[in-house]
């Protein structure tokens, strides 16, 4: 079973700013809650080794996802695919200018492997999405 979730949420920051935080997989690798840990591992910075633990009780070690921005269409659009032996997740951002800042649109495919992967996320995507919101409104509050 796939799960595909997509989400928005407005931000009072510009475009700039937002690519500057969505545009760095460091940023997005830390606001994910399961990511216990993570390592840029090209000098580029696009690929990033995350450790993510998933309480779900066929995984009981650590997973380790090799994430890869496949597309950086700056200031608008950064794609990335994370390979694991129990997942595959699609992540997509696409910064839209408004009047008042800036709506990040979020599209996130996650592709199991393991049993109890998808409903975990189907469960949890909305909440790391918000974690997400949450960690970017400190970002360009304190900028």
């Amino acid at each position: 079973m796939t799960v595909r979730v997509e989400r928005s949420f407005e931000l009072s920051a510009s475009p700039e700013r937002v690519w500057e935080f969505i545009a760095d997989p460091e940023n997005r690798a830390r606001a994910i809650s399961v990511v216990q840990d993570y390592r840029v591992t090209d000098s580029a910075g696009r690929k990033v080794t995350w450790d993510v633990e998933l309480p779900i009780p066929l995984v009981r070690r650590t997973v380790t996802v090799e994430t890869e921005d496949v597309t950086r269409t700056e200031p608008e659009y950064v794609k990335f695919v994370g390979k694991a032996t129990a997942m595959q997740v699609t992540g997509e951002h696409t910064i839209v200018p408004t009047e008042t800042g800036t709506r990040l649109e979020n599209r996130f495919i996650v592709d199991g492997k393991l049993p109890g992967v998808e409903k975990y996320f189907k469960r949890n995507l909305d909440d790391e999405l918000e974690n997400l919101r949450r960690a970017l409104e400190r970002e360009v509050q304190t900028t």
